[in-house]
């Protein structure tokens, strides 16, 4: 599978141990067509070790749900995944692109609910500082002005930066599947 026709629309983002992408991809692959019957699911190496993208025909919150009920019941089927995050919007890395769509994801934020911006960028010389700056603007855009909360956010919105594009999603603390963490509990 090409790594271009995968990049520029997914909507799942999974992490593995490094030297795991390949086997990582089938894993995902089994997982989305398999278990979720997905009748066509995209997954390939992102050429950043440990990072594996994916897109679904299914809503990546959704496929976050059904996936930690896989885990609770069959904790086999994950033997690569480390975690698996959900993506919404795909934009080229650029700091104008990324305001806008975190400005059309905010109006998701509630008047009375906090939010936090996560960022985790890989490849790319920007600052987090500078697109934590360009997310808050989007956000304040969108509008009042909501209340941040670092410690425990109603919403968290998610920068993945991955060279030349970047995943962003308007998420809840739980919507991020870590694997290791579930699969102790």
């Amino acid at each position: 599978m090409k790594l271009k026709t995968v990049l520029k629309d997914f909507n799942l983002l999974a992490t593995t141990s490094r030297g795991n992408e390949r086997q990582m991809c089938f894993e995902l692959s089994y997982l989305l067509k398999d278990e979720l019957g997905d009748p066509a699911p995209m997954v390939g190496k992102t050429g950043i070790r440990g990072l594996v993208a994916a897109k679904t025909c299914f809503a990546p919150c959704e496929v976050i749900e059904k996936f930690r009920a896989i885990l609770q019941e069959h904790p086999y089927k994950f033997r690569y995944a480390l975690r698996v995050i959900p993506i919404e919007k795909v934009v080229p890395t650029d700091l104008e692109e990324i305001k806008r769509a975190v400005s059309e994801l905010a109006a998701n934020i509630g008047e009375n609910e906090t939010f936090r911006v996560t960022v985790e960028k890989r490849f790319t010389n920007l600052h987090s500082k500078d697109l934590i700056e360009v997310a808050v603007t989007g956000i304040d855009a969108a509008g009042s002005e909501r209340k941040v909360n670092l410690e425990n956010p109603d919403k968290i919105l998610l920068i993945e930066v991955i060279g030349a594009l970047t995943g962003l999603a308007l998420i809840k603390p739980n919507d991020v599947l870590a694997v290791l963490k579930e699969k102790m509990l």
